[in-house]
């Protein structure tokens, strides 16, 4: 059973565990079945198409952890000059038979939280794909609420395709617009209790749209929406293939730009790009989008910098791959082990290190369900950026960079 180690609040009063969290679900409120309208007439005449990008509610969209946690905690996060946090993506269990595997990602993440204010996480930044599957709000309860009613701390998130999907209901029509349950859970103009938590305290999120600059101490987080598509992801029209326009680039590029010139200034931290869709992936379901690994590019060389990790989900297993770019060493790390589903790397491959594009993929990727866990450390001179996946079933793999030169300086390496 999941237990919080004590309740948090927030500067506007949100809250983020129950006070006396239930023990794990075995069954659901409201069973899904969603999952018949992938045969639909509308599905299958619309599922090559990505959907509209709701417009941010503030510009540029910015969030300050300050808005969600008590300055105490902040403060004594500031004076240990380090900050952790989890990530993680595809975390909805759609089948009663997932139930145990969110659960049991769920409930080790809050006993992360145990740990004092200074060195316990402080937000889990989740990379997409909260509610499957095509982002319904009578899901959110099973799949986001109560799986997470005991995580005492913010959980801020980047949607995934599943939740951006409208596919369902009728034979010809969607259901309902895109991301509306998303966009009433996680981009409230206020925090407070949402409708579809069934009376869990949680309280709603207030970022300022899908894609979004999260500000904490000593690390920027820049989230972006990479949209529907089962296979790759979109950030831009990609030379007119989609009806898109380059919002996310340019603000990609000018977010790493202003991030570049405050470390510049003395403002030492880590910069770190979320995506749900990897740009490289060698699962055998979904892999890596070129495309979207270009869009990236465009808005590193418009920059003139590029970030010190990518964080992505949307493939069901974990995967750690290197790139070198700008004499820098970028780990790029796939996350999308939260509890949906299980995936396999395709056939064939030979055993790690081997090369994908210009990506090395480091090690075997990891057929388990974990999550991730970022630390950023300043209390050595330059900074260290160290990213830890830890699995339920006991695998670990980690990497760590050091900020100021961009190398890598350790990782666990199998054999």
């Amino acid at each position: 059973m999941a237990t919080n180690a004590g309740r948090l609040t927030g500067p506007a009063g949100q809250l983020f565990a129950d006070p006396a969290p239930t023990p794990d679900e075995v069954s659901f409120q409201v069973d899904n079945n969603s999952e018949q309208y992938y045969d639909s007439p509308y599905f299958e005449r619309h599922q090559d198409q990505v959907q509209p990008v709701p417009a941010p509610r503030a510009t540029p969209p910015r969030l300050d952890l300050a808005s969600l946690l008590e300055a105490d905690v902040l403060a004594a996060v500031s004076a240990s000059k380090r900050i952790s946090f989890h990530a993680v993506g595809d975390t909805g269990a759609a089948k009663v038979s997932s139930i145990a595997t969110e659960a049991g990602v769920a409930d080790a993440m809050v006993k992360d939280l145990s740990a004092a204010p200074a060195t316990a996480p402080a937000f889990f930044f989740h990379l997409g794909d909260v509610v499957y599957h095509f982002g319904e709000g009578r899901y959110y309860y099973d799949q986001f609420y109560e799986p997470f009613r005991a995580y005492d701390r913010p959980i801020i998130a980047i949607p995934g395709n599943h939740d951006g999907m409208v596919f369902g209901d009728a034979p010809d029509t969607p259901s309902t617009a895109t991301l509306v349950a998303f966009l009433r859970n996680f981009c409230a103009a206020s925090p407070g209790p949402s409708p579809d938590a069934a009376g869990l305290v949680r309280s709603t999120m207030t970022q300022p749209g899908v894609y979004f600059t999260l500000e904490a101490p000593f690390v920027s987080i820049v989230g972006l929406y990479t949209n529907v598509l089962d296979g790759p992801g979109v950030l831009s029209s990609q030379g007119g293939r989609y009806p898109l326009g380059d919002e996310q680039l340019h603000f990609l590029a000018s977010e790493l730009k202003r991030l570049e010139q405050q470390r510049t200034g003395g403002d030492q931290r880590a910069i770190i790009v979320a995506c749900h869709h990897p740009p490289a992936s060698v699962d055998a379901k979904h892999g890596g989008g070129t495309g979207l690994s270009q869009d990236l590019d465009k808005a590193f060389t418009e920059a003139g910098v590029a970030p010190d990790a990518v964080l992505s989900g949307h493939a069901h297993l974990y995967q750690r791959y290197t790139r070198a770019l700008n004499d820098r060493e970028i780990p790029y790390v796939v996350a999308g082990s939260g509890g949906f589903a299980a995936e396999r790397p395709k056939g064939g491959l030979p055993p790690a290190p081997i090369t994908v594009g210009d990506f090395t993929l480091v090690r075997d990727p990891i057929i388990e369900f974990g999550y991730l866990t970022l630390t950023v450390d300043m209390t050595t001179e330059r900074g260290k950026l160290a990213i830890r996946w830890g699995g339920t079933q006991g695998s670990t793999d980690a990497v760590t960079v050091d900020l100021g030169s961009g190398r890598i300086v350790s990782q666990q390496i199998p054999g």
